[in-house]
């Protein structure tokens, strides 16, 4: 070693160090030994993970469905749209959950970057998940009362037939369409269930409101004529129910070409039925035998804004799928016809003459948009 120092010296190298023992490694237990890698990954990869699975931005266009099914009842929001709200956001992420559970080998090979493929959320957790929240989705229902459960229970087994068998077959659309129809009236039924029961128990009696037109008063003068809310069952709300499902049926025949694209047909199909929903939001009542009259000046002014609104929001992206379906122009024309729901119920409540309850339903838009940066909806 001096020899080799010394040789280093005259030659100008750079002098050579004994080579120092490692420094001893340890593990946190204190056994020794190298620390072992973390087996889970951090608790916000874990929470981004279940957000993808459960397709959080897409929950903002669940409340607007009960809603818009208390307008159209004549009823205005209580306890049982509270619990229709929870009900429905239960089951539809319920659904989300068992759809990447069904699709799990499939979106292997086609989307491997989602939840279950790529291992970020095992199989058996999403579909534990899914069950779980059914179950939460059927109670919250059960204590709007029976028949909130009825519609609530057709709404669960619709979900589950859809995942795990009807998706792929040509059925798959009328499915997806049921759910949202059943989603809607759910808010109806629980709605006028409860205030119902509250009735019956002693409690108030149902609002009235003004009917369309005026009547001459006793006096001479002419007064405003007052009658029930109309719609005093859930039937009431079907039409804008059957609305809101054609609307969801048209999106879904769209996303069936979302992961290969190359379909012309299925977008320019949902655009003439998109803009035929707008029209007959536009000129149609608020519910069956209602007489007609004049609208509120609310009516006037907000139902046109938000028949816009959701007209521009699907029918944009859809033409673009139509001029190039290619996958990423399609599965965006399936996002906007999912952010499309929100403005849709909106209208839905203003046509029923509920405007503020519209208003109140557009205000998710901004939180749906934002989130969809983060978290796609498809």
């Amino acid at each position: 070693m001096k020899a080799l120092r010394l040789l280093a010296a005259v030659t100008g190298a750079p002098r050579l160090q004994a080579a120092r023992p490692a420094a001893p490694s340890y593990s946190l237990s204190g056994a020794g030994g190298t620390a072992p890698a973390p087996d889970r990954p951090p608790v916000r990869a874990r929470l981004r993970a279940w957000a993808e699975l459960l397709r959080v931005s897409a929950l903002f266009t669940v409340p607007g469905d009960a809603l818009a099914g208390a307008a159209a009842a004549g009823r205005s929001p209580g306890r049982g749209t509270a619990l229709a709200v929870g009900a429905s956001l239960c089951l539809y992420e319920a659904g989300m959950a068992l759809n990447d559970w069904a699709d799990r080998e499939e979106d292997a090979v086609d989307r491997p970057h989602r939840p279950i493929p790529s291992g970020r959320v095992a199989p058996g957790a999403a579909l534990a998940a899914a069950g779980v929240l059914t179950a939460a989705g059927l109670a919250l229902a059960a204590r709007a009362g029976r028949p909130a459960l009825a519609v609530a229970s057709g709404l669960a087994a619709t979900v589950w037939a859809y995942d795990l068998r009807l998706k792929h077959t040509k059925l798959g659309p009328a499915a997806m369409g049921t759910a949202r129809t059943l989603d809607l009236l759910l808010g109806a039924t629980a709605t006028v269930a409860t205030m119902s029961n509250a009735t019956a128990g002693g409690g108030a009696a149902p609002a009235t409101r003004p009917a369309p037109g005026r009547t001459p008063a006793a006096g001479g003068g002419a007064a405003p004529a007052t009658r029930p809310a109309p719609g005093r069952t859930p039937a009431a709300a079907l039409p804008a129910a059957l609305l809101l499902g054609a609307h969801t049926y048209a999106v879904t025949a769209v996303s069936r070409h979302e992961a290969h694209g190359g379909s012309t047909a299925a977008p320019l199909a949902a655009l003439a039925g998109v803009a035929g929903l707008g029209a007959a939001v536009l000129r149609g009542r608020a519910a069956p035998g209602e007489p007609p009259g004049p609208p509120s000046d609310a009516v006037r002014l907000l139902l046109p804004a938000f028949a816009g609104a959701y007209l521009r929001t699907s029918t944009v992206p859809l033409l673009h799928a139509a001029l190039n379906p290619s996958p990423p122009l399609t599965q965006r024309a399936v996002g906007g016809g999912i952010r499309a729901m929100i403005p849709l119920q909106a209208a839905l409540a203003a046509r029923a003459g509920a405007p503020f309850n519209g208003l109140a339903v557009m205000g998710l838009v901004p939180l749906a948009r934002a989130l969809a940066r983060k978290v796609s909806p498809t």
